[in-house]
């Protein structure tokens, strides 16, 4: 065999070498770059899942920092009403705020919240006795403290809060 023909041999394997090696390396190549894509998917998902969560968790303590207030103005003015019940002395528009802070607790809700809220005014209405009065803000002030607690723990799992006041 003479020195072309080896030469033409030993390239021509050279070059079959390079075509069989480079089609591997590609094939590699597009393995990698899939599993890397999946994994950038997977890890954008996570990412956007983390997002999500602590969104809702902060529109769930929104809610719950919304109806503390709405209780607690509910509070104030059936407070301002009883202490009107107890000494006939009171402002003129005590029962415009007692309405409209009711009207708060039963937009807010939850209706358990809402039926003691309503339970409350209705006695105030009735002119019931301070002791019934009492009873009726205490059944009240119990209803929005759990509400207000299973609110706050749908908020934000795994962390207790503050019940309202």
């Amino acid at each position: 065999m003479s020195d072309w023909g080896i030469a033409l041999i030993a390239a021509g394997s050279a070059i079959a070498g390079s075509v069989v090696t480079g089609w591997y390396a590609r094939s590699a190549g597009l393995r990698q770059a899939a599993a890397a894509r999946h994994a950038g998917d997977r890890q954008a998902e996570a990412l956007l899942e983390s997002v999500r969560m602590t969104l809702r968790a902060e529109a769930g303590h929104r809610e719950f920092v919304l109806r503390r207030q709405t209780y607690a103005e509910f509070l104030g003015a059936a407070d301002a009403r009883i202490l009107t019940e107890r000494n006939g002395r009171g402002q003129a528009d005590d029962d415009v705020l007692l309405q409209r802070a009711l009207s708060g607790v039963l937009l807010e809700g939850p209706p358990d919240a809402a039926a003691a809220a309503q339970h409350l005014v209705d006695c105030l209405r009735r002119h019931e006795r301070p002791d019934e009065l009492q009873r009726a803000k205490l059944d009240f002030v119990s209803v929005a403290r759990r509400a207000g607690a299973s609110a706050e723990e749908t908020s934000s799992p795994g962390v207790s809060g503050d019940a309202p006041r």
